[in-house]
């Protein structure tokens, strides 16, 4: 069955990066542009701002790991088809990196690593239905909108939700 068949799998944009004004920690707003699910996912600083940095298209001048991990697969000609938060437990989420160079593989990760590698892969994003019923809320909406006002860096009142992604992989050769 292909991704697109499975009705259990979600397709998700990362809408951006926030600070937790309470924990003093990273969220990162994944939505389904079609529902207008939210799925929120704290992380540490470093985390978030691996996937702000994917989202902003910075470069830094020397490889992070996300970047590496994009490098070698392209070199090996291993294509990084998806990424799913497949399971939460505790507050705690995990998720599954798929690849393929002609056999199809799963690496389990933290969500973090998975969403920061997928920006710069150009590879969708997906949570399993289970997980997004756990995680839902009625206030989601509500909640978002008074500790996150600023995701993705836009100022307040601005409403273009439109994510911003990566294309390609980047290599050594692009960073000089």
């Amino acid at each position: 069955m292909s991704v697109e068949q499975n009705t259990d799998l979600i397709p998700l944009a990362v809408l951006g990066v926030t600070e937790d004004p309470n924990t003093d920690t990273r969220i990162v707003i994944l939505r389904n542009d079609a529902t207008a699910d939210v799925l929120p996912i704290w992380m540490g600083q470093t985390e978030g701002a691996a996937i702000r940095h994917a989202l902003e298209d910075l470069v830094p001048p020397r490889p992070t790991s996300h970047d590496l991990m994009a490098s070698l697969a392209a070199h090996l000609e291993i294509t990084v088809t998806r990424v799913v938060v497949t399971d939460v437990r505790h507050n705690t989420y995990f998720a599954a990196i798929h690849l393929s160079n002609g056999v199809e593989r799963t690496v389990d990760a933290r969500p973090s690593d998975a969403i920061a590698l997928a920006l710069r892969t150009g590879c969708p994003i997906y949570v399993t239905r289970d997980v997004l019923n756990k995680s839902g809320g009625d206030n989601v909406e509500t909640w978002l909108s008074r500790i996150a006002p600023d995701v993705g860096g836009r100022p307040n009142g601005d409403t273009d939700t439109t994510p911003r992604r990566r294309t390609g992989t980047m290599n050594r050769t692009e960073r000089a």
